[in-house]
């Protein structure tokens, strides 16, 4: 599988029933541009097939040649999409709603899910993974190589120097952030692209398998994500481009396309590409003000408009039913949990409860897809919308809360779902996105409800809410539904332990139990007094009963 910033799964199959499946979730030197930040996702339209001035030739013939799934959806931001795709489960039942795991944070995937690598191992699979994990680490029962996959090389952060893979977090809280299993990969400093050591790594990887087991490979490339940085070479096409954050990142998708290319080649160089599936995703929206364009869609990553949410993605592969087809049944990430289990001849226990359903016939065949809706999210933590009251959600729910969910061709916003205009290419400039004409729209005030049709609005211009009261309602009480399942939000705050100055200059993990320990009171009459003296402390994001399962926000 392959992602861009990418995820990816390359899937096997060798033998009767073994598949193997690749996910490719998709210092500056001479020669190169200057690194000048940014953080970016590949957009709706940075692939050529959706009308980029971006070349993605590979991209292109493989969406061709397979099914592009043109109603398929991810989250705005990189942990929840992640966690998504190895766990088949919504946000709101890993505890996982709000942002993504920051480097200090002493949080992780949490660790009673069964994750898709795991569930494949059971089924006899050999489980890879090369790229970035973004889903927490503090602890080594959080590593890549404790949640199911044989091997591990690559980044535990979000983002990091694509040439020296250092990372900073913070003035003096700088460290390394590359890792082969479990140890920190100290010999691979040495200036390679990662989008080339990615490369190499998983055509090492097919070079040494086994063709007689059946393979899972998890490709997360870095690119295109912040810092915007690539080899000179790749600006060749990109000159006559304005805008340098458009430039660096047109450049870096170049060579990921490249690279997307070579690892076909080698599954067939193998022997491995008959008998594989390769799902490519993108990770969320980009980023218009730091070169990516979701045009004609409106929003961008990070939030809940179609810009941030719908993704770029295809299959490819000589096992579907039907290739050269478009598939435009509604397809959600949580999806290839079951879909890829069920194609392993894996097992899900009944009492799994997961979000994602089985989609490989619609897919493959062009059958109906069985999901009909989509809980984008609810989010407790973000900041309310000032006008958002009960009232305004009919007494069914808080609308100050952030929310958003589809159902069939509707689609609900409720609180602040985030930057909301269209950028359209024409926009970009030297000075970064301008808009254009009048395509700027300022939210109406007072405004905490939103709904569209997104079949016949797909670029969400006309907000039906106040048309379809009734429609609003229904859909407001399918979000109560779901405030019933939710578990705490976990997100608590950092732990100045993380600081890799503290652990030889790496980041990895840091968290032991036996260093939690209580200071011994001097006495119990001293312990009394000081419980008196204490005030009672506000509680924390997602442990009190904002955020308990079961109970509204209000």
């Amino acid at each position: 599988m392959m992602c861009a910033d990418h995820q990816g799964a390359m899937w096997n199959m060798a033998g009767v029933g073994n598949k193997t499946v690749e996910v490719l979730l998709g210092p500056n030197g001479p020669g190169q541009e200057p690194d000048r930040g940014g953080v970016v996702e590949q957009g709706f339209r940075d692939v050529g097939y959706h009308g980029s001035e971006i070349r993605t030739p590979t991209l292109d013939r493989l969406a061709a040649e397979g099914v592009k799934l043109e109603n398929y959806y991810v989250q705005p931001i990189c942990t929840p999409s992640r966690s998504q795709l190895l766990t088949g489960r919504y946000q709101i039942h890993t505890g996982l709603q709000h942002s993504v795991i920051r480097p200090a944070q002493p949080n992780c995937l949490p660790l009673g899910h069964a994750t898709l690598p795991q569930k494949l191992r059971e089924a006899d699979y050999a489980t890879h993974m090369v790229g970035k994990w973004h889903l927490g680490f503090y602890r080594r029962e959080c590593m890549p190589t404790h949640r199911g996959f044989d091997t591990f090389f690559g980044s535990l952060l979000g983002s990091g120097d694509y040439y020296t893979h250092y990372k900073c977090d913070g003035p003096g809280v700088c460290g390394y952030d590359l890792y082969e299993n479990d140890h920190a990969a100290w010999g691979h400093d040495d200036g390679v692209y990662s989008t080339h050591m990615y490369t190499r790594r998983v055509q090492q990887i097919l070079a040494a398998h086994d063709p007689r087991k059946p393979l899972f490979l998890y490709v997360a490339y870095q690119a295109v994500h912040s810092p915007l940085q690539a080899p000179g070479r790749y600006f060749r096409h990109y000159r006559s481009i304005a805008n340098t954050h458009r430039r660096r990142y047109a450049a870096m998708l170049s060579c990921l396309d490249e690279a997307v290319g070579n690892v076909t080649l080698a599954l067939r160089a193998h022997g491995l590409y008959n008998n594989s599936i390769l799902i490519y995703s993108s990770d969320n929206g980009g980023q218009p003000s730091a070169g990516g364009s979701n045009w004609p869609l409106r929003g961008s990553k990070g939030t809940y408009w179609e810009g941030g949410i719908r993704a770029v993605g295809f299959v490819h592969s000589p096992l579907l039913r039907q290739r050269g087809t478009v598939c435009r049944e509604l397809v959600h990430i949580t999806d290839w949990y079951p879909t890829l289990v069920a194609l392993a001849e894996g097992h899900i226990e009944e009492d799994a409860h997961l979000d994602g359903y089985d989609v490989w016939e619609a897919i493959s065949e062009g059958l109906r897809s069985p999901r009909v809706d989509i809980l984008h999210n609810i989010d407790p933590v973000y900041t309310k919308a000032k006008h958002g009251s009960w009232a305004a959600g009919y007494g069914i729910w808080d609308t100050a809360v952030q929310s958003a969910i589809r159902v069939q061709h509707w689609k609900l916003l409720t609180g602040n779902p985030g930057y909301s205009d269209w950028v359209p290419p024409q926009a970009f400039s030297n000075l970064g996105p301008n808009h254009w004409h009048s395509e700027r729209v300022t939210l109406a005030t007072g405004q905490s409800v939103w709904l569209f049709n997104i079949t016949a609005d797909p670029y969400e211009r006309v907000d039906l809410s106040g048309r379809y009261p009734g429609v609003v309602r229904q859909l407001l009480r399918r979000l109560s539904q779901f405030n019933r399942t939710a578990v705490p939000v976990r997100y608590p705050p950092g732990d100045p332990r993380s600081n890799p100055r503290l652990n030889g200059g790496v980041w990895g993990p840091w968290y032991k139990e036996e260093s939690k320990k209580k200071k011994p009171r001097k006495n119990k009459a001293e312990g009394k007094q000081k419980r008196r003296k204490t005030k009672k402390r506000p509680q924390e994001a997602g442990s009190g009963p904002q955020s308990r399962p079961g109970a509204p926000w209000g």
